[in-house]
């Protein structure tokens, strides 16, 4: 059954006294912990107007919210109202609240209910899609009840964690697991790094908090993986170290100003890294560089494969963009890269992150490939002409051999190689036309090599492919 993947958060708390442990180190009751935490766990309740009679304007995962988004019968017409539900935190005794993104997103009401009863509207102080966190203020007449965000860097595999929040709309409810993993990828952001666990989150936890022993806030809830929109025991959770500089920067700016280095990255595979000069598959690989951008003026090229930034290690490319995103902007880092196998040190100035569109991923239409092309490892090779750059949308910028067509199965196809990329460069040789890249892929392979490094430009983006030469 397919899977499905339902957006949630959790959070901690403030001076919570230590719970009482079994012999075996089990906590004998977390009843001390609840008593605390509760107080300061929010009911968030939305309405907004969207359209009758579809979709549009609803959440993605409309079947999971079906309780709370309610749908008019079929072919009826018009706007209506409708509601949801999730959880969210205190932070601050001025009435500062932590939430996902997706609770409030498009609301024309936001609504904070307290587990005494009292209730406040809310406004929206900042939000960011990509790390799906909001901050909420409210307007209280005394002191609020408030957690605190701990430091999630210091949890482990293994540790207790408990989260409090609104599952289907039952308010104040406690759920207890351990921490499953770390630093989870389940593609949701550029900044993914999940804590998980299998403590019970369900549809309404959303924005509510995940805490630890100590009853500080360590993750919000952000996701489950579930066949039925309920919990299986597999949830995700926004750590609260990327938590706690995203809602900073919601509080004092309004919105996020993170860090930019101006550069297109990929992963670094194995085959890839013998071809770079590495050890290992390791950092994360320089495919393009911005014209003017910080990386450009700091003497980064295409090819460098960066394992250090401003002192923390880049361990896979996707440590990268999260690094870069965090570091203050405008400010002077060292940047450790191996180059052709040696190691390097650069010094760049940081830009600020533009948040713009995705590069535009327009289907490339079926072009008109009348004329000859020379065949080579699968790959049929043509020179640009004006013609063919205007079959394949290819920008008169770049520079090349074009895949006229490519023979599916071979090594070239398995490697992601498509009708309509452009050989740029194949080892250290820049490629001017199709008997270049004829000539530089012979020598390849008449060198005894099993690959070489291949920079191709698809649909404007630039990416290197270790392309095999023996089959």
């Amino acid at each position: 059954m397919k899977q499905l993947f339902a957006l949630l958060i959790l959070a901690g708390a403030l001076g919570v006294a230590s719970p009482s442990f079994a012999r075996d180190d089990t906590p004998a009751s977390f009843a001390g912990l609840a008593e605390r935490l509760m107080p300061a766990v929010v009911n968030i309740s939305t309405s907004q107007t969207v359209q009758a009679g579809g979709t549009q304007g609803e959440p993605p995962l409309n079947d999971l919210f079906e309780e709370f988004f309610r749908r008019p019968p079929n072919g009826q017409r018009g706007q209506r109202k409708a509601s949801s539900l999730g959880s969210g935190f205190v932070i601050d005794p001025s009435g500062i609240i932590v939430t996902n993104n997706h609770v409030i997103e498009e609301a024309d009401e936001i609504v904070v209910n307290f587990p005494d009863g009292s209730k406040y509207a809310a406004r929206v102080l900042g939000r960011d899609p990509k790390t799906d966190l909001a901050v909420l203020k409210i307007d209280a007449d005394g002191k609020l009840p408030f957690v605190k965000l701990g430091d999630s860097t210091k949890s482990r595999v293994g540790d207790w964690v408990v989260a409090i929040g609104n599952p289907f709309g039952l308010g104040g409810s406690l759920s207890v697991g351990v921490i499953s993993a770390i630093n989870r990828d389940i593609n949701s952001g550029p900044y993914d790094s999940f804590i998980q666990t299998d403590a019970a989150i369900n549809r309404g936890n959303s924005g509510g908090p995940l805490f630890n022993l100590e009853g500080e806030v360590i993750g919000v809830n952000s996701a489950i993986i579930s066949p039925s929109g309920a919990s299986v025991g597999i949830g995700f959770a926004i750590p609260s170290d990327l938590a706690t500089h995203v809602v900073a920067q919601l509080r004092e700016y309004g919105e996020t100003r993170r860090g930019w280095l101006g550069v297109r990255i990929q992963l670094v595979t194995a085959e890839l890294a013998e071809n770079l000069g590495l050890d290992s598959a390791r950092g994360a690989l320089v495919s393009e560089v911005t014209p003017d951008g910080p990386a450009e003026s700091a003497g980064l090229r295409p090819g460098d494969v960066i394992v250090r930034f401003d002192g923390k290690e880049v361990v896979q490319m996707r440590d990268l963009p999260r690094i870069v995103a965090e570091t203050p902007i405008e400010k002077a880092v060292k940047v450790d890269v191996v180059r052709q196998g040696k190691s390097k040190r650069f010094s760049v100035v940081t830009g600020r992150l533009e948040e713009t569109l995705a590069r535009d991923e327009r289907p490339v239409p079926p072009p008109d490939t009348r004329g000859d092309g020379t065949e080579i490892l699968g790959l049929t090779l043509s020179d640009l002409d004006k013609r063919l750059r205007n079959a394949f949308l290819i920008d008169e910028k770049v520079v090349g051999a074009l895949v006229l067509k490519i023979t599916p199965g071979v090594s070239a196809f398995e490697d992601g190689v498509r009708r309509g990329d452009v050989i740029t460069r194949i080892g250290d040789t820049d490629i001017a036309d199709a008997a270049a890249a004829i000539a530089a892929l012979n020598t390849a392979r008449e060198s005894g090599k099993k690959s070489v490094l291949v920079l191709l430009s698809s649909r404007g983006a630039l990416r290197f492919i270790a392309l095999r030469v023996q089959e």
